[in-house]
């Protein structure tokens, strides 16, 4: 059965808001019915189906996964920490990447990820965030001591930063 033309109006729109009651506005349903038409409308099989065949039909020049690796090569470069880890997280989302894979990483693997990590954060918000952990007081005993055995330069910026 076709859709009649709000339905229509309402899937075109659905693609681009992504959202029922957005879509149910502007496919000419009152504000104050739009929750309700929107739910309705995304109950209906053949909206939903409307919905996936419109999906489809979009083209895009866009690469996705260049751009997200732009945005975050230029996050990282400029000091927008949250904006990089959003875009590692979504290029791990793209490239199927999960927690949860069974796939084994070796050790200096795991370390230089974390490394990479580590510095995307940058040194303030790791030490913010290591004095959260619950091996934190003896990291710190570990490296008062440390440093009181032989002091140096390097060794007493990070004890300030550490016990800060």
């Amino acid at each position: 059965m076709p859709l009649n033309e709000k339905q229509e109006k309402f899937a075109e729109a659905y693609v681009l808001h992504r959202n029922a009651t957005e879509a149910a506005k502007s496919a000419g349903y009152s504000a104050a019915s739009a929750n309700n038409q929107g739910y309705r409308l995304m109950q209906m099989q053949e909206v939903i189906d409307r919905v996936h065949e419109l999906e489809q039909e979009l083209e895009t020049d866009v690469n996705v996964i260049e751009e997200i690796e732009s945005q975050y090569t230029f996050a990282k470069a400029n000091g927008h920490t949250n904006s990089a880890i959003k875009a590692l997280e979504l290029l791990s989302r793209i490239r199927g990447s999960n927690s949860d894979s069974s796939s084994s990483m070796d050790k200096d693997t795991l370390e230089t990820a974390i490394v990479g990590c580590l510095n995307v954060l940058g040194e303030d918000k790791v030490v913010r965030l290591l004095s959260k952990c619950d091996f934190a007081g003896a990291l710190f005993e570990e490296n008062d001591s440390d440093y009181a055995e032989e002091p140096s330069e390097s060794s007493e910026e990070t004890n300030s930063v550490l016990v800060e």
